[in-house]
């Protein structure tokens, strides 16, 4: 039997991921090593809460429709809201935000308009990569440099969040494709 608590265990979670945005972004602001450190930390515990929402959402039979909706948006909140201030801060380009941004924003209104055509399109390879590869190079260009310690770990996660960029094209390719063809296969017209 589920309790109570666990019935609102994967939401909480969920949410834990938006409160804690503004904790980051306040940790980045000195752009100082240390703070860099923590926020990035912190950034890391906040991406690994995505996995345990929808753990204990299956584990506690306690999906619902809101989770499922906010689980993205929490997503992007934390992502758009790091890469702002990176790029504020002047360590990531306006290009790879735009992109990065563009690609959520598409994939957001292909997933509602399959929604409202009652199509369901499963995550891809590529989605799930560059999803990855943010996780990885985020953290790693919050820190910056750090010379002596791990010279060059700036240029290499700027290059890894370059690979994500490419992978965000790749997947919003396939995301498209892929409810063209469920589309399709449905016999609907494609408007």
């Amino acid at each position: 039997m589920t309790t109570e608590f666990q019935k609102h265990l994967p939401m909480r979670i969920t949410m834990s991921r938006i409160f804690i945005v503004p904790v980051i972004v306040a940790l980045m602001w000195p752009n100082d090593l240390w703070y860099n450190v923590i926020a990035a930390v912190v950034f890391i515990f906040a991406s690994i809460t995505d996995y345990y929402d929808g753990y204990y959402a299956r584990k506690y039979n306690a999906v619902s429709n809101f989770g499922k909706f906010m689980d993205p948006i929490a997503d992007k909140i934390l992502v758009t809201s790091v890469l702002t201030m990176l790029l504020a801060q002047g360590k990531v380009d306006a290009w790879m935000v735009i992109i990065i941004l563009a690609r959520d924003n598409f994939i957001s209104g292909i997933r509602s308009v399959a929604a409202a055509d009652q199509i369901v399109i499963a995550a891809k390879p590529a989605g799930k990569w560059k999803t990855a590869m943010q996780m990885v190079a985020i953290p790693l260009v919050i820190i910056g440099s750090m010379e002596p310690y791990l010279p060059y770990l700036d240029k290499i996660a700027y290059g890894v969040l370059w690979i994500s960029v490419i992978l965000s094209i790749t997947s919003g390719i396939e995301y498209y494709v892929g409810y063209l063809k469920s589309k399709k296969a449905l016999g609907s017209p494609i408007n």
